[in-house]
């Protein structure tokens, strides 16, 4: 089993940033693709940025305000936010894709945007 611990969520003013962080619990390989996805109440869980072999993707909403990154060597990835908005409010989760279809998830950690 896979664990993956998110950190650097919390409560900010709407035009600051947050810059999140995710390990997970594997040293033996690299994993192939991690992300970030968030959920809002009532909202349906949304990609927000995926990187995948050096790859990024992102959703609409955080092109140009969001930066994902990996440390490959860690299983680390992590999402630099800035400019956030209140819509931006959500539990982030951190995605890791391994092989054969594994998929793993993070507890998530709490972004609070205020207007």
């Amino acid at each position: 089993q896979v664990q993956l611990v998110e950190s650097g969520g919390g409560l900010v003013q709407a035009g600051g940033s947050l810059r999140l962080s995710c390990v997970a619990s594997v040293s033996n390989f690299i994993i192939p693709a991690m992300g970030w996805y968030r959920q809002a109440p009532g909202k349906q869980r949304e990609l927000v940025a995926k990187i995948t072999n050096g790859r990024t993707n992102y959703a609409d909403s955080a092109k140009g305000r969001f930066t994902i990154s990996r440390d490959g060597a860690k299983n680390m990835v992590s999402l630099q936010m800035d400019s956030l908005k209140p819509d931006d409010t959500a539990v982030y989760y951190c995605n890791a894709d391994l092989y054969y279809g594994e998929v793993y998830w993070g507890k998530g950690t709490l972004v609070t945007v205020s207007s």
